[in-house]
């Protein structure tokens, strides 16, 4: 029974890490913290980009709670996994497959191809507003069509 406790709460640790990314790029990324989220909407000249600071940001805390919770593995723990599992998500579908920071692979999905679709009009825009499409593994019906 442990287990699957554990286990539900790791998924719906991602399912919500989902809901709260969305509303953090809407509402703080395109608001006060564009001055940071704007090297993201910029051409990028390296490898890192000052937005990045929001990754390692969720990085650090979720390490921090697997650390807090790692001898009794309690829930602190299981929510730290799950925001690892979404950061890892993140980067395979952000950084690797939309952004192609690594040359990798291509993939005519119907999900993938309208979740790229979305995040190009995302990018479509260079400024703070306006702006759509703010998910990551979630977007709009419209997009999905062939």
């Amino acid at each position: 029974m442990k287990a699957l406790t554990d286990i539900g709460i790791v998924l719906s640790t991602i399912t919500l890490m989902e809901l709260i990314s969305w509303a953090m790029h809407k509402y703080l990324f395109h608001g006060p913290l564009w001055f940071i989220h704007k090297t993201h909407h910029q051409q990028r000249h390296g490898w890192f980009e000052l937005n990045d600071l929001f990754s390692i940001g969720f990085a650090a805390f979720a390490l921090w709670l697997m650390w807090i919770g790692h001898l009794s593995l309690d829930y602190r723990f299981w929510i730290g996994t799950g925001i690892s599992i979404y950061g890892i998500i993140y980067f395979i579908f952000h950084d690797w497959f939309i952004h192609n920071r690594f040359k990798a692979f291509k993939s005519d999905n119907r999900y993938l191809a309208g979740i790229r679709r979305a995040h190009k009009i995302h990018h479509k825009s260079t400024e703070k507003y306006p702006s759509e499409e703010f998910g990551l593994l979630v977007a709009s019906r419209k997009w999905f069509k062939k």
